[in-house]
């Protein structure tokens, strides 16, 4: 099976097989937002557990 290459540059995988994952809502309409809230949204997040599934599926 192909590595899907869409997936593999969104995406990174930790050591122990974790996959992490961009926060949402950094496009657009970022005027609305607090500056604390765009500050935490720079950072990486865990992805939950069906969908670390279907990813880790199309990265291998």
């Amino acid at each position: 099976m192909k590595t899907r290459k869409s997936i593999t540059k969104r995406f990174k995988i930790t050591k122990t097989g974790k996959i992490l994952r961009r926060a949402t809502g950094q496009n657009h309409f970022q005027a609305k937002k607090s500056g604390k809230r765009i500050r935490q949204s720079r950072k990486w997040l865990l992805a939950s557990k069906p969908l670390a599934k279907k990813i880790k599926k199309m990265i291998r």
